[in-house]
C-alpha cells in the first residue's frame, strides 16, 4: 500500500496524502503542481493545439522551449532586418538556465510529496497513527521555521547570483565572440575546445602563462610590502620615543580614508612622464631625463607596488597596532629581566603574536590583491604595451586581461574560461585558509 500511495504522488501531487486521509496536505502539494502546469500551459501557444502554429519547441511552454533553447541555442538566425522569426542565442541560455533552476524546485517539491506520502503511509501500515493536517504544518513550522524563513533570501540568491554564475560559466563551452554575435550568427556548443586553446595555441598559452606569473608575484609583492610597512610603522608609533601616538596614527590612516581611485588618478598623473615628480626631480637636478614610471616595464611594476603600500599600509598598520594592544606586558618585563635585547623581545614575543593574530588576514589580503582590479586599470591601463602578449599590457594581470577580452575585444568565451581559471585559484587559496581557521577546527 505504501508504493501505491508514493506512486499515486508522483502522478498527481497530492492524491497520496488523500488516500492517507490527509486532504488539506494534499491540496497544498496539488496546488504547486497546478502552478508548475499553469506555467507550461499558459507561457506557451494554444495556437499549437489547432495547428495554426508548427508544433515546434520555440512556440511550446516555459520549461520545453527553455531546455530546448539551452540545448540547441537556436536554429534560425537573424538574416536581415526583414527576418519575422529568429533566435537569439544568449537569451535563449538565459532562459533556459532560468527553466532549468525553477524546474528543480519544482523536483524538491515533488520530491517532498512523494516521500511524504510514503513515509506516512509506513507508519499506518506499522500501526502508528499520522498527524492531522494541521497537525502536520504546526509541527514543521516549529521545527524548520529558520529554513522557511530563509527560503525566500534562498530563492532570491539563486535566481540573482547563481543564474549569472552559471552563465558565465557556460559561456566558457562557446564560441560567443565577435565573430559569432546573436542574432546575426548563433552561438554553438564548442565543449573544451576554448580551454584548449587557452593551452595549445602558443600566444594563448604564453601569454596566460606569463600573465599568471605576474599576477601571483604581483598579488604577494603587494600584500607584504603593505604588511611590512604596516608593520613597521605600528611598531614606531607605538615606540616609548615617539610623542602624540594618537596623531600620528590619524596622520597615516588618511590614505585609507580617501576614495582610492583618487588617489590612483592622483599618482597617474603625478607618474606621468611630464609629470609633478618628474619635473620636480629633473628641477633639483637628481635625474638628467625623465623617468619612465608608466612606459617602462620595471617602472611601471615598480610604481605599482608602491602606490599599493601607500594605499595598503594604513589597514595594517591599524591591524597590527590593534594586536600590539593586546600582548602582554608582563611577558616584555620577563624577557627584560632575563636579559633579553629589544630584537630579541620583537623576535620572540612581539612577531610571533601578530603573526598568528594576523595570518588569515594576510591570505585575504593575498585574495583581494589576486584580484585587485582598480589598481591595474586606474593607475597603468595595464600597459605599458606588449607585442608578445595576446590583447595585454605588460602589467595586466588576468583579471585586467579579461576585463579587455570583455568590453574592448568582445571574446566573451576566453574571458569566461579564464574567469572559471581563477575562480579555481581564489577557491583553493580561501578554502586552504577557511580549514586553517580555529571556527572550523572547533566545529
Amino acid at each position: 500500500m505504501k508504493y501505491l500511495t508514493a506512486f499515486c504522488s508522483a502522478l498527481v501531487w497530492g492524491s497520496g496524502q488523500c488516500l492517507n486521509r490527509q486532504r488539506l496536505k494534499g491540496l497544498f502539494f496539488f496546488v504547486f503542481q497546478l502552478i508548475f502546469a499553469g506555467i507550461e500551459l499558459c507561457t506557451g501557444s494554444f495556437a499549437v493545439l489547432t495547428g495554426a502554429v508548427a508544433a515546434h519547441p520555440r512556440n511550446a511552454g516555459f520549461f520545453i522551449r527553455g531546455f530546448w533553447g539551452l540545448i540547441t541555442l537556436g536554429e534560425i538566425p537573424r538574416e536581415s532586418s526583414k527576418t519575422l522569426v529568429y533566435d537569439h542565442s544568449i537569451m535563449l541560455m538565459l532562459a533556459g538556465i532560468i527553466a532549468l533552476m525553477a524546474f528543480l524546485l519544482f523536483c524538491v517539491i515533488w520530491f517532498w510529496n512523494v516521500r511524504d506520502a510514503y513515509r506516512t503511509r509506513r507508519d499506518l501500515d506499522a500501526g502508528g497513527r499520522a498527524l492531522s493536517s494541521a497537525g502536520y504544518f504546526r509541527a514543521l513550522w516549529s521545527s524548520s521555521f529558520e529554513y522557511i524563513v530563509i527560503t525566500p533570501g534562498m530563492l532570491l540568491i539563486i535566481f540573482i547570483s547563481i543564474v549569472p554564475i552559471v552563465f558565465a560559466i557556460l559561456v566558457a563551452f562557446t564560441n560567443y565572440n565577435m565573430n559569432f554575435i546573436p542574432p546575426r550568427r548563433l552561438v554553438e556548443w564548442t565543449g573544451f575546445e576554448t580551454f584548449a586553446s587557452i593551452v595549445k595555441i602558443r600566444i594563448w598559452g604564453g601569454t596566460f602563462v606569463k600573465i599568471f606569473i605576474w599576477t601571483v608575484c604581483w598579488a604577494f609583492l603587494a600584500t607584504f610590502s603593505s604588511y611590512a610597512f604596516g608593520f613597521l610603522q605600528a611598531l614606531l608609533i607605538r615606540a616609548k620615543a615617539v610623542k602624540f601616538p594618537k596623531v600620528w596614527r590619524s596622520i597615516f590612516i588618511l590614505p585609507w580614508a580617501v576614495p582610492g581611485i583618487v588617489s590612483m588618478m592622483v599618482f597617474r598623473t603625478m607618474l606621468n612622464q611630464e609629470g609633478a615628480l618628474n619635473q620636480i626631480l629633473l628641477k633639483w637636478g637628481i635625474i638628467s631625463s625623465a623617468i619612465p614610471f608608466l612606459s617602462d616595464v620595471f617602472w611601471a611594476r615598480l610604481s605599482l607596488v608602491l602606490v599599493n603600500v601607500w594605499l595598503g599600509f594604513p589597514y595594517f598598520m591599524a591591524l597590527i597596532s590593534g594586536v600590539l594592544i593586546t600582548i602582554p606586558q608582563e611577558q616584555y618585563e620577563a624577557a627584560e629581566i632575563d636579559g633579553a635585547n629589544a630584537f630579541q623581545r620583537f623576535r620572540v614575543i612581539t612577531f610571533p603574536a601578530i603573526i598568528a593574530s594576523t595570518s588569515a588576514q594576510i591570505l585575504m589580503s593575498v585574495t583581494f590583491n589576486f584580484n585587485n582590479f582598480n589598481m591595474i586599470y586606474f593607475l597603468t591601463g595595464g600597459g605599458p604595451p606588449n607585442p608578445g602578449y595576446q590583447m595585454a599590457g605588460s602589467t595586466d594581470i588576468l583579471i585586467s586581461w579579461i576585463f579587455k577580452l570583455t568590453l574592448d575585444q568582445r571574446m566573451y568565451n576566453y574571458a569566461s574560461a579564464l574567469s572559471i581559471l581563477i575562480f579555481v585559484v581564489i577557491a583553493s587559496v580561501s578554502t586552504w585558509n577557511l580549514l586553517r581557521t580555529r571556527a572550523f577546527k572547533e566545529d
